[in-house]
């Protein structure tokens, strides 16, 4: 028996998790994974990382006339994730319930919703967008008053 496209998709881990790669020599974090490390060149040994998905907006900028696969979801937002790990990635930006505006060092974490449909009958693309984060703002803020 054939296996349907979604079932496919579904066991392409690096689609559903931020799988990124260490360096072994330095402990460099990439995403998307790479095959040689930045610092250490040719010289190292790479491994598969899995990234715990929290962050901060490090940059944002609201997208209004999108691309025709993203036109139902326009205005959205976009930015770029400074992950707890190191790495800065791109991603969608969602609200929460609270409607709270998006500002730069809003914790968030990672989420998996669906990116766009392929025509009426197409495949349904999902990719990681990131959402806000309040428990963990809520956190950043407190050891931000200890310190003080």
């Amino acid at each position: 028996m054939e296996k349907s496209p979604a079932d496919l998709w579904r066991h392409v881990k690096s689609r559903y998790f931020l799988l990124g790669s260490v360096c072994e020599n330095c402990g460099t974090k990439y995403f998307p994974p790479r095959v040689v490390c930045r610092k250490c060149g040719r010289n190292t040994k790479m491994k598969p990382y899995k990234f715990n998905g929290t962050g901060e907006i490090y940059s944002f900028t609201t997208i209004r006339a999108p691309a025709d696969e993203f036109e139902e979801q326009a205005p959205y937002t976009v930015g770029l994730i400074k992950l707890d790990e190191g790495p800065i990635i791109e991603g969608h930006i969602l609200t929460d319930e609270s409607n709270e505006p998006i500002k730069i060092g809003t914790r968030v974490k990672v989420a998996f919703r669906k990116m766009y449909k392929e025509g009426n009958e197409g495949l349904i693309y999902y990719h990681y967008k990131f959402v806000p984060a309040p428990e963990q703002q809520k956190k950043q803020e407190k050891s931000k008053q200890k310190r003080a």
